[in-house]
């Protein structure tokens, strides 16, 4: 069975592979995508005396977590709580003789995710749900992908996980980088130390990923020499970085630009959560005035926000970098990379009031990192099916744990006893 296919995700995912190739390619036949994805992440138990497969206990996890499950222990209830029919097509285990399923319990789904690679985890999933948003099924789809820039894009943020920081030994809160696509598919995942920060994780986190000529988007953090050089020399990516002060020299050569003078290359205007945004950007050419390397573009976005109903106007204006010259990018695309990179706030503003993310007290091993990957991976998958508000996502999959199924692909009969 071939590694999963996405132009984001190299070939690393063949490497993963703990399992005989013969076991692969039956649980591929048995439950195909998501449990053929799931199938080449490395198993860390010891293979005496497991009963449950790999691909089942993290499937059936992505099952609970489309319903809301925000814990182990929620997760397990779900599963105890599933009709026959479900648990089959999950592919958990079935005693022939006594022709019931033997379910497994909170112990051994928190065990094994506890254990398992988080890093291999969101490469597979996210492979799968990568993958997923390449296909056009409506003309709603179609519409908006033809507005969408000719590159593809990855957002590079972190989100501390609030709810770790009472039970580490520095009481400082557990940290996670991740790599997002434009489409909505978080592609890598990391684990950030206690004792440093995001910087220098950066440059392992998408190594392993095929970023030729895709356009890498990350905030001020990581407005950094070292990794505009590793974007563009050795990943063969272009980038547009945020720059504030934390980067002065070359803030304040964007601040002293004679933007008066340039002309608005885009403006949009936004109406939502009872205010208006205008957004306008502008774009100058620098390819021999900063000094920050491969540098081509200068930008600065203006954003104005009035309320609805009578208020002040608020405006802020970002100033940013880009290696992508003139030709390479209009305005209107690189209003649209940086709109994009903000959307995932968004994200992380679900993760913490709809799966309360922050008040888990998920802390042990991997544990933290492997529910952010099924957080992300749920809320991608109901995106991608067009729900806007995925509290009532998660209500709609409560009433009938068949709809799980229907989402992920997975129909009756797929899988034998």
């Amino acid at each position: 069975m071939p590694a999963p296919s996405s132009s984001l995700i190299s070939a690393v995912l063949g490497d993963l592979a703990d399992l005989p190739e013969a076991d692969r390619d039956a649980l591929a036949n048995k439950i195909p995508q998501l449990i053929a994805h799931l199938a080449w992440v490395p198993d860390p138990r010891d293979p005496r005396g497991i009963r449950h497969s790999l691909t089942s206990l993290p499937a059936t996890a992505v099952a609970a977590v489309l319903t809301g499950a925000t814990s182990f222990t929620a997760i397990g209830e779900w599963v105890a709580d599933s009709p026959a029919s479900v648990l089959d097509v999950l592919g958990i285990r079935c005693n022939l003789f006594l022709r019931v399923h033997e379910v497994p319990d909170e112990a051994t789904i928190r065990d094994l995710l506890e254990r398992v690679d988080p890093a291999a985890l969101t490469a597979a999933t996210g492979a799968w749900l990568n993958d997923l948003t390449r296909f056009e099924p409506t003309d709603r789809t179609r519409a908006r992908d033809l507005r969408r820039p000719r590159r593809e894009q990855v957002v590079v943020d972190g989100k501390a996980l609030r709810g770790t920081r009472h039970h580490t030994a520095t009481g400082r809160a557990l940290h996670l980088l991740a790599a997002r696509t434009s489409r909505g598919a978080v592609i890598a995942q990391a684990e950030i130390g206690g004792k440093t920060n995001e910087i220098p994780a950066f440059a392992p986190l998408p190594r392993p990923l095929n970023l030729a000529d895709v356009v890498v988007t990350a905030d001020a953090l990581h407005t950094q020499r070292d990794h505009a050089v590793f974007l563009v020399e050795e990943k063969k990516a272009h980038y547009i970085l945020t720059v504030k002060k934390n980067q002065p020299s070359l803030h304040r050569q964007l601040k002293q630009l004679p933007w008066r003078k340039i002309e608005t290359g885009h403006t949009e205007t936004h109406h939502g959560h009872g205010r208006t945004e205008r957004r306008s950007i502008k774009v100058c050419a620098v390819a021999q005035g900063l000094t920050f390397p491969h540098a081509a573009q200068a930008i600065c976005v203006t954003r104005r926000t009035r309320p609805r109903h009578g208020g002040r106007c608020k405006t802020v204006t970002v100033f940013a970098v880009t290696s992508l010259a003139a030709h390479q990018a209009e305005p209107q695309e690189l209003a649209a990379w940086i709109r994009r990179h903000w959307q995932i706030e968004a994200l992380h503003h679900v993760r913490d009031v709809t799966y309360r993310e922050d008040a888990s007290q998920i802390r042990a091993g991997h544990g933290p990192a492997a529910m952010a990957t099924l957080r992300n991976l749920a809320i991608g998958i109901l995106k991608l099916c067009g729900w806007t508000n995925i509290a009532a996502a998660n209500r709609h999959h409560q009433r009938d744990p068949h709809r799980c199924l229907a989402t992920l692909g997975l129909t009756i009969g797929h899988h034998d006893r």
